[in-house]
């Protein structure tokens, strides 16, 4: 039987290759890798043979040569980040492929920016019009590593960080691990005429939330708020719901799993002479909350943190109520809201989920509430560095319900 192929990852470069790896590499009858890889063994024995395109052509080469003795491969970093340890298990099968990891060029970029990267994305923009994930990542992560290749290099990556809402420290590594390796931030100060070296990767760091733009007002922008990683009811949903709301001048509004608070400070608009409860669990975005509120120079609105349905009962009961987020508890926060709820008051629950809307129009009905449904489909425009496309929203169900009876 054939033995193995051995892939093994140089890393950032032969400093990087263990003892066992050098091992291999010495006993190989068949070595295949890329043009700079070969050329750090040009004294090995071993039959080469350089990876060009299509690689097609290097399997069937790995195949027959599987007879001859060892075959070993070399890559880049891993073989199997973005590597072709993937391409050969899949031609020659798990059993026939021994893969020997080694250092990313993604840990060894945040190893020199001394930036722990356990919560961190990566996206790939080597070989692939990849855009569209690089700024949903941005949307979603606070801290990214971007693969480039010569076309999407980092003057790309930097026409994608311009027409984001926040702002971002960027930086270029460039030749990782060579004699030549050079690391450096990328802003609105860096010549434009600058040329990269490659290979290299950039890395993003989600910085300081966008400065206040404006007055607080119906469909303020979500960029204007304080609040976590898009965790946030969005500016057009918004104005939906408080319209669904029907508010008052005088309402009382409890604001429940408030989040960042986005309803609930933009509801004071309309309650010159009313008044917001914003109740909130986790202890972080009731700061947030707080914090916008100071934003706007809010008055009339109050943070309580608890865990839905407690201290409801405490609070004045409310005419109007508004629930953006209760989990597993959205039952019992119903029953309590029905209950102290004024006559022909209105509740609004937005929800993404289908069982949640399925739960929440079945107990409003069953309690004798008027329940109306919306549903929200919305796609907003994203500016690309070629142009502007459209980027879907996550539908949402806004459930309105009025109470009709004392209950």
């Amino acid at each position: 039987m054939n033995e193995p192929v051995h892939v093994i990852g140089i890393g950032l470069g032969p400093m990087d290759l263990t003892a066992s790896h050098l091992a291999l590499i010495e006993r190989a009858t068949v070595l295949v890798g890329g043009k700079r890889h070969l050329s750090y063994f040009e004294d090995a024995k071993a039959l080469k043979k350089e990876i060009l395109s299509p690689v097609s052509g290097v399997l069937d080469f790995i195949e027959a040569h599987m007879g001859d003795g060892l075959v070993v491969v070399l890559a880049s970093g891993d073989p199997l980040f973005f590597g072709i340890g993937k391409t050969l298990i899949k031609r020659l099968g798990p059993d026939q492929v021994i893969v020997h990891p080694n250092v990313t060029s993604m840990a060894a970029a945040f190893a020199r920016l001394k930036l722990p990267w356990q919560d961190a994305a990566w996206v790939s923009l080597h070989g692939r019009d990849n855009m569209p994930a690089l700024a949903k990542a941005m949307d979603d992560k606070d801290l990214l590593c971007v693969l480039t290749d010569p076309e999407n290099d980092p003057w790309a990556v930097r026409k994608q960080v311009d027409t984001h809402e926040y702002t971002w420290q960027m930086w270029v590594l460039e030749n990782l691990g060579a004699p030549e390796e050079k690391v450096s931030s990328m802003d609105e100060h860096t010549n434009t005429q600058k040329v990269f070296s490659q290979p290299n990767v950039v890395v993003l760091q989600k910085g300081e939330l966008a400065s206040l733009s404006g007055p607080l007002r119906f469909g303020t922008p979500d960029d204007w708020f304080v609040h976590e990683k898009g965790l946030i009811t969005k500016a057009p949903v918004r104005v939906l719901s408080l319209a669904a709301l029907e508010l008052g001048p005088n309402n009382i509004l409890w604001d429940l799993g408030a989040g960042s608070g986005s309803v609930g400070i933009e509801a004071t608009l309309f309650l010159p002479d009313g008044f917001v409860y914003a109740v909130e669990k986790n202890k972080p975005r009731a700061a947030q909350i707080t914090a916008n509120v100071e934003r706007f120079n809010v008055k009339n609105l109050s943070v309580i943190q608890a865990q839905l349905p407690d201290g409801l009962m405490d609070l004045p009961k409310p005419d109007r109520v508004f629930i953006g987020g209760s989990g597993k508890h959205l039952g019992q926060v119903l029953d309590v809201v029905a209950m102290v709820l004024n006559p022909f008051g209105r509740i609004v629950v937005n929800t993404i989920l289908m069982e949640t809307l399925h739960l929440a129009v079945s107990v409003l009905e069953e309690k004798g509430f008027d329940v109306s449904l919306t549903q929200a489909q919305i796609s907003k425009s994203r500016n690309m560095p070629w142009g502007r496309r459209m980027e879907a929203l996550n539908p949402v169900w806004i459930i309105a319900a009025e109470k009709r009876d004392l209950y």
